[in-house]
C-alpha cells in the first residue's frame, strides 16, 4: 500500500507561486510589459481624475495602488485594476463637494466600493451577473462614452457651459462657440489627431503618451512664447513629490456615499467580468469570477487608503499588458513601480500637462466606448430590447450616474421577468397506443366527456400566471364531465400566483362536473401545493406522483381519468 504524499503548506504553495513569476524565461517580457503600461497610465491616469473632478493625481494613485493590490488576489493573471471611465463618471455625479472633507470623502467612498466588492466576492456574487441583460449594458456602455465626450468639452473649448446635466451644458457650449478658447481648442484637437494617428503605428498605446506630450509641449509655446495661457495640471492641483501616507475612512460621510459605492462596485465588477472573459489566463483555466472580485475589493481599499480613486477591472489596460507581451501577473507589479518612479523623480513634468491634451485624450476614449455594431445587434433582437436599451442609455445621461446604474440593474430584471413569462407555453398530449405521445396545440374549448392532458413547458413563477391561465383550455356550458390532467414535469417551482390560477380553474370545473388532476414530479412543487390550500382541495386520488420512468405516471393518470369519464356517462 502507498504512502500519501504530504500535504502542501499554505506557505509552500504560495512560495512556489512566486517562483513561478520569477523566472529567467518570462522576466524580460514582463519588465517591457510593465514599463509600456507604467508609462502609459500616467497621462491615463491623470485624464480618468480629471473626468472625475478631483485632483488628477488621485487618478495615479488610483491605478498604482489598485493595480497592485488587486494583482495580489485576483484569479486573472492580467486583470489590470484600474479607475474606469465609468466609475468617474459616477464619483463625478457623486457631488463629492458637498461633504465637508471632499478628499476624505472621495478616499472613503473608494474604501467602501471595495468592501462592498469583497463582500460581493465571498457571497458568491459571480454567479449573478449572468441576469445583466445585453441590452442594459449596450445602453449604459453607450451613454457612458457619450457622456464622457460630452463632459470633457469645457477642458476642450476653454467655456464652462451651464445647465442641470452634461447634456444641457454641452448644448449651452455650443450655443456660445464665439466663446471658445482659441490656444485651448487648438491643443485638444491636435491631442486628438495625434492620437488617432499615431497608436495606428508601431507605437500603438505608446502613442499616446507621445501625443499628451506633443500637446503639451504646443500649450507651453503657447504659454511662454505668445503668453496665451493654456490650463495645466500644476494650476489645478499640488502635483505632490512623493508617494502618500495612508489615511483613514471618514465614518460620518458613509451614510452619503453607501448608494454611489454600491454603484461603483457593481459597474466595476461588471467590468471585471468582462476583462476575465476577454483577457484569459496564460495556463488556460478559467478565472474564479469570486476571487477577482474580492481582488478588484482589495485593490479599491488599497486605492483608497493611499488617497485614489475607487477601481475596478479594466479591458483597455488588460488588453494592453497582454499585447506588450507579459507572461505572468509579475507586469501589473512592475508597472505599479513605473508609476511610482515617475511620482518619484517626475512630478515637475506631470504638472506641465495640459488640460486639453488630456481632455483630447478622454474624449478619444468616449468615442472609442460607443459600438455601433453592439447597438444595432440588440435592435435586431427585439422591441423589448431595444425599448430597455433605449430606457437605459436616455437615463445613464440626464440623471446622475449612481442612479443610473440601479434603474439599469432593475431594468435587467424587468427585462428577465418579462421574457421568462413570455417563454412559457402549455401544450397538449395526445397518446397513441401503448408507448407513442404527440404535442399539439391545447384545444380552445374543454371538450364534453374527455381527458385532456396538458403539459407546460417554462417557469411558472409569478410574472407567469396570466400567461398560463390563458393558454389553459375554456370551460363553456358545454364542458361538462371531463377531466383536465396538467402533467407538471420539469417544473421546479409553482408560485402561489399559479397555485390560485389552478384554484379558480379547479372552481370552473367543478361547476361544471368537471375536474383536475396533477402529475407533479417535485417534492418542493408537492409541498408548494400544499401551502396554497390546493393539495387539500384534490386530495390523493386526484395527484400522481412521477417517477424515474418518463411517461408512467402521466399514463396511469390517463386510464384512470378515462375510467372516471365513462362511468359518469
Amino acid at each position: 500500500m502507498g504512502v500519501a504524499a504530504p500535504r502542501e503548506s499554505w506557505f509552500a504553495a504560495r512560495l512556489r507561486r512566486v517562483r513561478g513569476v520569477f523566472r529567467r524565461e518570462t522576466l524580460g517580457k514582463d519588465a517591457l510589459a510593465g514599463v509600456v503600461l507604467g508609462v502609459e497610465s500616467v497621462p491615463d491616469g491623470l485624464a480618468i481624475g480629471l473626468l472625475a473632478g478631483v485632483n488628477p493625481v488621485g487618478g495615479i494613485y488610483a491605478f498604482l495602488f489598485g493595480m497592485a493590490g488587486a494583482a495580489l488576489f485576483t484569479s486573472s493573471s492580467f486583470m489590470a485594476v484600474q479607475a474606469t471611465g465609468a466609475m468617474a463618471l459616477i464619483v463625478a455625479d457623486t457631488d463629492l463637494g458637498t461633504l465637508p472633507d471632499p478628499d476624505r470623502a472621495l478616499y472613503t467612498l473608494a474604501m467602501l466600493t471595495g468592501v462592498f466588492m469583497i463582500i460581493a466576492g465571498v457571497l458568491g456574487g459571480g454567479r449573478m451577473l449572468r441576469f445583466v441583460p445585453t441590452a442594459v449594458m449596450v445602453g449604459f456602455v453607450t451613454a457612458v462614452g457619450v457622456n464622457i465626450v460630452l463632459g470633457q468639452l469645457t477642458n476642450l473649448t476653454g467655456y464652462a457651459g451651464q445647465g442641470a446635466n452634461r447634456l444641457f451644458r454641452a448644448v449651452d457650449t455650443f450655443a456660445h462657440f464665439w466663446l471658445f478658447d482659441l490656444p485651448t481648442v487648438i491643443v485638444g484637437l491636435v491631442t486628438i489627431a495625434l492620437i488617432v494617428v499615431l497608436t495606428r503605428t508601431p507605437l500603438r498605446s505608446l502613442g499616446l503618451v507621445v501625443a499628451i506630450a506633443v500637446g503639451s509641449a504646443l500649450a507651453a509655446l503657447f504659454t511662454f512664447v505668445f503668453d496665451w495661457d493654456v490650463l495645466t495640471v500644476g494650476d489645478v492641483a499640488d502635483v505632490p513629490t512623493g508617494l502618500p501616507a495612508p489615511v483613514l475612512p471618514s465614518i460620518g460621510d458613509i451614510t452619503y456615499l453607501a448608494l454611489p459605492a454600491l454603484s461603483l462596485a457593481f459597474v466595476g465588477l461588471v467590468q471585471g467580468a468582462a476583462v476575465a472573459g476577454g483577457v484569459p489566463n496564460a495556463d488556460g483555466k478559467p478565472a474564479n469570477s469570486d476571487r477577482n472580485f474580492i481582488g478588484q475589493g482589495v485593490g479599491s481599499i488599497a486605492a483608497g487608503v493611499f488617497r485614489g480613486m475607487p477601481v475596478g477591472g479594466s479591458m483597455s489596460a488588460s488588453a494592453l499588458i497582454v499585447a506588450a507581451g507579459a507572461r505572468t501577473r509579475l507586469a501589473l507589479f512592475i508597472a505599479a513601480a513605473v508609476m511610482a518612479l515617475v511620482i518619484l523623480v517626475a512630478s515637475g513634468v506631470v504638472s506641465l500637462v495640459a488640460m486639453p491634451a488630456l481632455a483630447g485624450l478622454l474624449i478619444v476614449v468616449g468615442v472609442q466606448a460607443v459600438k455601433p455594431a453592439r447597438v444595432l445587434s440588440v435592435a435586431k433582437t427585439g422591441p423589448l430590447q431595444t425599448a430597455i436599451m433605449a430606457v437605459t442609455f436616455v437615463l445613464t445621461l440626464i440623471i446622475p450616474l449612481q442612479f443610473a446604474v440601479l434603474v439599469g440593474v432593475g431594468l435587467g430584471i424587468i427585462l428577465f421577468v418579462a421574457q421568462q413569462s413570455n417563454r412559457l407555453r402549455v401544450r397538449q398530449l395526445e397518446f397513441h397506443g401503448d408507448s407513442r405521445m404527440r404535442e399539439v396545440d391545447p384545444v380552445h374549448t374543454l371538450p364534453p366527456h374527455d381527458v385532456v392532458v396538458l403539459q407546460p413547458y417554462g417557469s411558472l413563477f409569478y410574472a407567469s400566471a396570466p400567461v398560463f391561465e390563458a393558454q389553459l383550455p375554456k370551460v363553456g356550458a358545454d364542458s361538462r364531465g371531463s377531466v383536465v390532467i396538467l402533467r407538471l414535469r420539469g417544473i421546479d417551482e409553482l408560485g402561489l400566483s399559479s397555485i390560485a390560477v389552478l384554484g379558480r380553474y379547479l372552481d370552473d370545473l367543478e361547476e361544471h362536473d368537471s375536474t383536475l388532476w396533477l402529475v407533479v414530479a417535485s417534492d418542493r412543487v408537492r409541498d408548494q401545493l400544499g401551502a396554497g390550500g390546493l393539495l387539500e382541495r384534490l386530495g390523493p386520488e386526484r395527484l400522481y406522483r412521477s417517477s424515474e420512468w418518463i411517461g408512467e405516471a402521466v399514463r396511469r393518470a390517463h386510464r384512470d381519468a378515462l375510467e372516471w369519464v365513462r362511468q359518469r356517462q
